[in-house]
């Protein structure tokens, strides 16, 4: 029986008093709390400056992954590896505030509803949430001076 999946918003975050810097390093330590590693890093900044010749504020795109959780997901179902890795994006909106988003498991586990991933996507989603401070219990380091957008309506989605 094919379980019906709400429909998940791509992701979730949370803007938080912080510098640019700082949150960049404190979003990898909870990754890797988490058991998820930076796979790759794209400075959005500096590519539209050298492609486009445009200035936008500071951000980064982290790509991280849990090899763990990517086996399991990839043995299953190898059209995963479209998903992966997971995306974190770090954003500065000036005065020591940034933006933090991480994509939302859910959402992305809506692109297979034929398949059962092996992986329970609240607990998946608990991880992703815990990295960008989305939900109480956040990584300390990311909750101080934050304000969530929509983690309440998430939380009750994922329960």
């Amino acid at each position: 029986m094919i379980e019906e999946r709400k429909e998940a918003k791509p992701g979730i975050g949370r803007t938080i008093d912080l510098s640019f810097a700082a949150a960049i390093e404190r979003v990898g330590e909870a990754l890797h709390k988490e058991g998820f590693g930076v796979l790759c890093r794209i400075d959005v900044q500096a590519t539209m400056k050298e492609k486009l010749g445009v200035d936008v504020a500071p951000w980064v795109i982290l790509g991280a992954c849990n090899p763990h959780l990517a086996y399991r997901a990839l043995t299953l179902e190898p059209d995963v590896a479209l998903m992966l890795p997971c995306n974190v994006v770090v954003r500065d909106l000036g005065g020591d505030r940034v933006r933090i988003d991480a994509v939302n498991a859910l959402s992305m586990m809506n692109q297979f509803p034929r398949r059962d991933l092996g992986m329970d996507p609240r607990g998946r989603q608990c991880r992703a949430a815990r990295t960008t401070g989305a939900r109480r219990g956040a990584a300390s380091g990311l909750r101080a001076g934050g304000h969530t957008d929509g983690a309440t309506r998430d939380r009750h989605a994922l329960s």
